[in-house]
C-alpha cells in the first residue's frame, strides 16, 4: 500500500532506492547492587578508554574523508566523554548508591539530556543528541552490546530511523545510501549537517512510523519539498523519475551563477552573502558564489569548550576569515549569548524570560572585560581583510555609544602597543528589537550600516515566542507590520547614505525576497546553500517595478494577502 510521509527538509535532494529500517540496537539497563565500587570504576575507567579510542578512530575516519573541520563534531564527543561534571556524577553514582556502571551513566547522562532538551536554543536542545550519542556508546562497551556497522551496507538503500547519530552519519558509503529519513530531529541536529556536508538527501522530524513499514519497500525521497513516497505506484514512480531529471539539470543551471554579479533585470545590484557560524562554513559560502560574510556568529567559538576562548585564539579565527574570504567584506557580529544561550563555565543567571533579559550586547556591557578580549582580536585581525564589526540587540542609543566607546579605547591601546589595526573598518548594528527599528533615524547617524536580524524582530514584534509550537502561525515573516518596520530602517539609512543588509532567514526566503528587492534592501546573508537560487531569482526580477509592487503590497493586511499578491506577479 502506498504511504506518503511529510517532514523537514535537512539536506536537499531527490533519491531513489529501497528502504532499510534501521533499529539501534540498545541493552537493557537495569540496576544492580554492586559490592565493589572500586572494581566497578576500573571497569568504567576500561570502558572510557575503549569508546575514546572508538571515538579518536572515526574522528580520524572523517578527517581523511570530510576534511579536519567535520571531523569537529567527533572532538566535541570526546569532550563530553571526557567532561569532569558527567564522569564525576556517575563515579559518584556508583561510590555512593552502590550501583552498576551502566546504569549510573544511563541516570547521569539522562539528566544532562533532559537539561539540554529545556533549552530555548535550538542548537543547544540539539545537543542532546550528542550527549545520548557518547552515552549509549560508553553502555554498549560496558553491556557487551555492538551496535550495527552502517559502513558494511552493500546495497542501494535509503535508510529510515528514529534518529542518525552523527557517528551513524559519518560512515555511510555514499556509493550506497542514497538518502536518510529520521523520525525525529531539526535542521540544526549535527546529522543534518553532515548530510548537506556530504550531499546526501535528507528528511527529519517525519513523525513515529508503523510498523508494517519494511525493509525492501521502494522508496521516492523528495528533500526539496519534504516528502517521501513508499511503495509508489507506477504511475507515481514514473512522474518522479521525471521530476528528479528535471531538478537535477536545474541544480546543473543554478550552478552556472556562482561567479555573476548580482543584478536584478534591470540592472540593479545588490550583495548576496553567507550567515557562518564556524570556519569550516566559509569554503562552502565561496563555493556558492557568496559575494561576503553578512554574519559571522562569533557565539560558536565560545560553545562546546570549558572555558572562554583566549584573545589570540578568537584572533586566530577571524584573521582566517578574513584571509579566506581575500578583501570580500566580512561582518563578524560580537558574542550574542547570555539568557537562552548558556555557556556552563560562565555561570549565567537563570532568567524568567531570557529572550528579554541579559544577552548579547547587554551581557557584554556589564562584563566588559569579556567584550574587550574580543573587540582586541577583531581589531588585530583587521588588517587582514574587509572586516566590519556589528553590535546585536541593541534597543537605546546608550548601548551603541558604550560599545563604541570600549571599542575606540581598545584601539588607542593596540595602537599604542604598535600593532597594526586597520582604519576602514565599519561599525554597524544590528536592528532585531522594534524600539531600534522605529527610531533608526536616530540610530543611522551614528553607525555605518544596519542589518535586520528577522528571526527576533518578528517574534519581538508579534509578541510570540519562535520556538513555542502554539503560537507558530504568528511568526509571519510577511506581515504587514513586520514589512514596515523593515522599509522604516531602509528609509533612514537611506536619508544618511548607509546601507542595510538582512541577515535573518528571510534574507533567503523565496516569497520575500521579491519585496525586499523593491523595499531597497541593498545586502541580502542567508545559509550558503540559498545564494544561488535566490542569485537567480534576483536576476528576473525588476528592482523598479517591484520598487512600485512592494509599496502596493505594504498597504495589504495580512500576510496571506502579500504572499498571493507576491505570486501572482511573480
Amino acid at each position: 500500500m502506498t504511504r506518503l510521509l511529510q517532514g523537514i527538509n535537512a539536506s536537499p535532494g531527490m533519491a531513489i532506492a529501497p528502504i532499510l529500517i534501521y533499529r539501534d540496537s540498545q541493552p537493557v539497563i537495569e540496576e544492580t547492587t554492586i559490592t565493589d565500587a572500586d572494581a566497578e570504576i576500573e571497569r568504567l575507567q576500561a570502558a572510557l578508554r575503549e569508546t575514546r579510542a572508538e571515538l579518536e578512530k572515526l574522528r580520524d575516519s572523517v578527517k581523511t574523508k570530510l576534511g579536519e573541520e567535520k571531523a569537529e563534531i567527533f572532538e566535541g564527543h570526546l569532550m563530553i566523554l571526557e567532561d569532569p561534571d558527567l564522569i564525576d556524577a556517575v563515579m559518584e553514582a556508583i561510590q555512593n548508591e552502590s550501583v552498576n556502571a551502566e546504569y549510573a551513566v544511563h541516570t547521569a547522562s539522562s539528566s544532562f539530556i533532559e537539561v539540554l532538551k529545556q533549552m530555548d536554543d535550538e542548537y543547544l536542545r540539539e545537543r542532546a543528541a550528542d550527549v545520548r550519542d557518547v552515552s549509549g556508546k560508553l553502555i554498549g562497551r560496558l553491556s557487551g552490546v555492538t551496535q550495527t556497522d552502517l559502513s558494511q551496507l552493500t546495497e542501494p538503500c535509503i535508510i529510515i530511523a528514529n534518529d542518525l547519530a552523527p557517528s551513524d552519519t559519518a560512515k555511510l558509503d555514499m556509493g550506497v545510501v542514497k538518502g536518510f529519513i529520521t523520525e525525529i530531529g531539526s535542521r540544526t541536529s549535527h546529522s543534518a549537517i553532515m548530510a548537506r556536508s556530504l550531499g546526501i538527501p535528507a528528511i527529519v522530524g517525519v513523525g513515529a512510523l508503523s510498523d508494517d513499514i519494511q525493509t525492501g519497500a521502494l522508496a521516492l525521497l523528495d528533500a526539496t519539498n519534504g516528502t517521501v513516497t513508499i511503495e509508489p505506484s507506477e504511475e507515481q514512480h514514473r512522474d518522479f523519475i521525471g521530476k528528479k531529471e528535471q531538478y537535477d539539470q536545474q541544480q546543473a543551471e543554478l550552478a552556472k551563477w556562482v561567479n555573476r554579479p548580482s543584478l536584478s533585470s534591470d540592472g540593479h545590484r545588490v550583495e548576496l552573502a553567507a550567515n557562518i557560524g564556524k570556519l569550516e562554513d566559509v569554503q562552502k559560502a565561496l563555493d556558492n558564489g557568496a559575494e561576503a560574510i553578512g554574519l559571522f556568529r562569533t557565539e560558536f567559538l565560545y560553545m562546546g569548550r570549558n572555558s572562554l576562548p583566549t584573545e589570540d585564539e578568537q584572533f586566530a579565527s577571524y584573521k582566517y576569515v578574513l584571509e579566506k574570504m581575500n578583501g570580500k567584506p566580512v561582518v563578524i557580529r560580537t558574542l550574542d549569548i547570555g539568557g537562552d544561550k548558556e555557556l556552563p563555565y560562565m555561570e549565567l543567571p537563570k532568567e524568567a524570560n531570557p529572550f528579554l533579559g541579559q544577552r548579547a550586547l547587554r551581557l557584554c556591557l556589564e562584563r566588559p572585560e569579556l567584550f574587550r578580549t574580543q573587540l582586541r582580536a577583531l581589531l588585530r585581525a583587521s588588517s587582514y581583510g574587509n572586516l566590519k564589526i556589528m553590535f546585536p540587540m541593541i534597543a537605546v542609543l546608550s548601548e551603541l555609544r558604550d560599545a563604541k566607546a570600549l571599542l575606540e579605547e581598545e584601539r588607542t591601546k593596540l595602537l599604542a602597543e604598535g600593532i597594526a589595526v586597520s582604519d576602514t573598518i565599519e561599525i554597524g548594528m544590528m536592528v532585531e528589537i522594534p524600539a531600534a527599528a522605529v527610531s533608526a533615524d536616530l540610530f543611522a547617524k551614528e553607525v555605518d550600516f544596519f542589518s535586520i536580524g528577522t528571526n527576533d524582530l518578528i517574534q519581538y514584534t508579534m509578541a510570540a515566542d519562535r520556538m513555542n509550537e502554539t503560537v507558530s502561525y504568528l511568526y509571519q515573516p510577511c506581515n504587514p507590520s513586520v514589512l514596515r518596520l523593515v522599509r522604516i530602517v531602509v528609509e533612514a539609512a537611506r536619508k544618511e547614505g548607509k546601507w542595510v543588509g538582512m541577515c535573518g532567514e528571510m534574507a533567503g526566503d523565496e516569497a520575500a525576497i521579491p519585496l525586499l528587492l523593491g523595499l531597497g534592501l541593498h545586502e541580502f546573508s542567508m545559509s550558503a546553500s540559498s545564494i544561488l537560487s535566490a542569485r537567480a531569482q534576483i536576476g528576473e526580477l525588476s528592482y523598479e517595478r517591484w520598487s512600485q509592487l512592494a509599496e502596493q503590497a505594504l498597504t495589504m493586511a495580512t500576510q496571506d494577502e502579500i504572499q498571493d499578491f507576491v505570486r501572482s506577479q511573480s
